[in-house]
């Protein structure tokens, strides 16, 4: 047998429900050796979760593994629960997707590393205090007893990822298993955590797997890439071949669609001085209030001084870090707030102090498009109820007419009519969050705000939607308001880019001009932080 701290041959993982069996995994063989860092890159149902769980002895019930699986020596498939449960946490550590998920919120973070300790150490360990503000400094936190005293809601959600990290660290592992470590983080926060893992992984001399359907953090991090598609390993190599000469159709696919290397680019339609802009913000200002602590401000300031111009048939992105005002900026948009400076113009009409029922007939012109496919539908509602919910709630149609929209606004979309009288759960994240663009699109809008609306996808459904959004913008010439925080995404879509920093505008203009000519620092420092720049002619 090989000396690799991972070995595995011909795996087959089958998951039994109901009387039927799903392979999950067909026939991997794959290993890794001590300080490789290895990527699995797929979409959603590709095996790449089942492969990591089987590595880690995870694996379900109802899941019947078969072939050799050996980890540092140890062959899993005969390996009692002692054995399996002796290797977690000593050889392999895991960090999570989810940080929220993953944390315990009753208990703060010192106690949650401790109990990390304590499991890979024994209970007779006397340095256990000092060892858990020694991880936390070792993940990069600042502050650490400060933050060993903390709750998890108390930290945001990079810190809360170092949190992990320092406990996948707790018992020294050979290997790291990062499962999609940084899909739900900002770029540069993203950058910052995928830096420190593999300084830890060069200074340690441990192995890290990756696991992320983002090729542009697989290209940047990984010795070898491995991309899977329905439980079958279709290709593997080091970045540069997979990027410059992939073999398989379906890495092609997903090279194609990655915002990163993909060139979907609008052509750049020109700035018409004459035209009327649809939504004007003009010096807007919003301050909300805090509860009063001793030595601490009263106020948070969310925008300061935001002016923009949206026009019809085009799309401005708004970009910036969390907390940089974005979702503030669309709720004002949208008459959710009212700013405590400066105006908002539909069509050159001052609508800032208007109430909710002055407002509601604009809302006909004016829709969302949410960030989370499943939180946007009630999981009560069919398909159909869901799309034809506004135009119940205007009172603008029923009986055949309204049927008959439903079918429209669905083709629309590209999803069958026979979708109509499905669930949401019965439909996967992209095509919920086309049914939510149909449901948009409902009331004939001139203006849609999406608020990250591929955040949550995986990257091939990311390319469909995109695609959709600059097809319904061809043909029916509606804006956009873009927030994002992928800037790959808005260098794809966007005529106009606005960079928000702290509420603040630090830079603003033309998509092409801001990503090739950045004036600011802080616009280099996204740029820079975007997974695959290096490769995909989008750096500074």
């Amino acid at each position: 047998m090989s000396s690799s701290l991972i070995d595995i041959r011909q795996l087959c993982v089958n998951y039994r429900f109901a009387g039927q069996i799903t392979e999950a995994v067909r026939g991997v063989s794959v290993q890794i050796s001590q300080g490789e860092t290895v990527a699995i890159v797929g979409e959603s149902g590709s095996g790449k979760s089942t492969l990591a769980n089987a590595i880690l002895g995870l694996l379900p019930d109802n899941a019947q593994p078969h072939g050799q699986l050996r980890v540092d020596g140890v062959e899993l498939s005969g390996a009692s629960e002692k054995q399996k449960r002796a290797l977690r946490g000593r050889t392999i550590g895991l960090v999570p997707q989810d940080p929220m998920v993953s944390l315990n919120p009753t208990l703060r973070i010192g106690q949650q590393i401790g109990e990390a300790l304590i499991l890979a150490h024994g209970r007779r360990y006397p340095d256990i205090d000092a060892d858990v503000i020694e991880l936390l400094e070792h993940v990069g936190l600042d502050k650490p007893l400060l933050r060993a005293r903390q709750y998890p809601h108390e930290l945001s959600g990079g810190m809360r990822q170092r949190v992990l990290i320092a406990i996948a660290l707790a018992g020294n592992p050979r290997l790291i298993i990062a499962d999609e470590p940084t899909s739900a983080l900002d770029v540069t926060v993203q950058r910052k955590i995928l830096d420190h893992l593999q300084r830890l992984v060069a200074e340690r001399g441990i192995s890290l797997l990756i696991i992320t359907h983002d090729l542009g953090v697989a290209t940047d991090r990984a010795d070898r890439i491995l991309v899977m598609k329905h439980g079958e390993l279709v290709e593997q190599g080091p970045p540069r071949q997979i990027l410059d000469a992939p073999q398989h159709d379906y890495t092609r696919a997903l090279l194609a669609a990655a915002p990163a290397f993909a060139n979907r680019s609008k052509p750049r339609s020109p700035q018409h001085t004459a035209q009327t802009p649809i939504l004007s913000l003009q010096g807007v200002g919003k301050t909300f209030d805090l509860p009063r602590v001793k030595g601490e401000s009263s106020t948070f300031i969310a925008l300061q001084n935001l002016s923009f111009d949206v026009y019809p048939g085009q799309t401005l992105a708004i970009v910036g870090e969390s907390g940089s005002g974005k979702s503030t900026a669309l709720r004002i948009a949208l008459g959710l707030e009212k700013p405590n400076q400066g105006r908002v113009q539909f069509e050159q009409r001052d609508v800032t102090d208007l109430s909710w029922r002055e407002f509601r007939p604009l809302r006909q012109r004016i829709q969302l498009v949410q960030q989370n496919p499943f939180a946007a539908l009630d999981p009560r509602f069919t398909i159909f109820d869901s799309i034809v919910e506004p135009l119940v709630s205007f009172g603008l149609l029923k009986g055949p007419a309204l049927e008959q929209a439903a079918r429209e606004l669905i083709s629309r979309v590209h999803l069958p009519l026979s979708y109509l009288d499905r669930l949401p759960r019965e439909l996967s994240g992209g095509q919920r969050q086309r049914v939510a663009i149909a449901r948009a699109l409902a009331l004939k809008p001139d203006l849609l705000l999406l608020d990250e609306p591929v955040s949550a996808l995986d990257v091939s459904v990311q390319a469909q939607i995109l695609d959709l959004l600059l097809e319904l913008q061809r043909e029916l010439g509606i804006a956009y308001v873009l927030v994002s925080h992928d800037l790959a995404v808005v260098a794809n879509i966007a005529d106009q880019v606005l960079v928000l920093r702290n509420g603040q505008i630090v830079e603003q203009g033309p998509v092409g001009q801001v990503f090739e000519q950045p004036a600011s620092d802080y616009t280099r420092e996204l740029i820079t932080a975007i997974p695959g720049r290096h490769s995909s002619g989008l750096a500074a």
